[in-house]
């Protein structure tokens, strides 16, 4: 039988190889939280933060506890604007990103 990896390893490790994967997987969790897909966006970033900076690292850098970060981001999260506009906000600077929103 062969062995498998888990989604979140092989993520992780798409993540710490492919600069362009990287960005793109923060883009599509954001794209989707701008098209109403308030689940994926969140299920996406959740995989976003534990392929780069860290739910203990990000708490640091917003002062929220990271389980605190964990439950926003879950399934059933609920985050409020504020708190996921400083998650955005931090993981723009993890990434040496500069994102920003226009009209299509």
């Amino acid at each position: 039988m062969a062995l498998t990896r888990s989604f979140k390893d092989t993520v992780q490790a798409r993540v710490a190889r492919d600069p362009a994967f990287k960005q793109a997987l923060l883009t599509e969790g954001l794209n989707a939280l701008l098209e109403g897909d308030v689940d994926t966006g969140r299920a996406v970033l959740r995989d976003y933060i534990n392929a780069t900076i860290g739910f203990e690292a990000l708490s640091a850098a917003t002062g929220t506890p990271a389980k605190s970060l964990m439950r926003m981001f879950g399934p059933g999260g609920n985050p409020t604007a504020s708190n996921l506009f400083a998650v955005i906000g931090c993981l723009q600077t993890a990434s040496g990103m500069t994102l920003e929103v226009r009209a299509a």
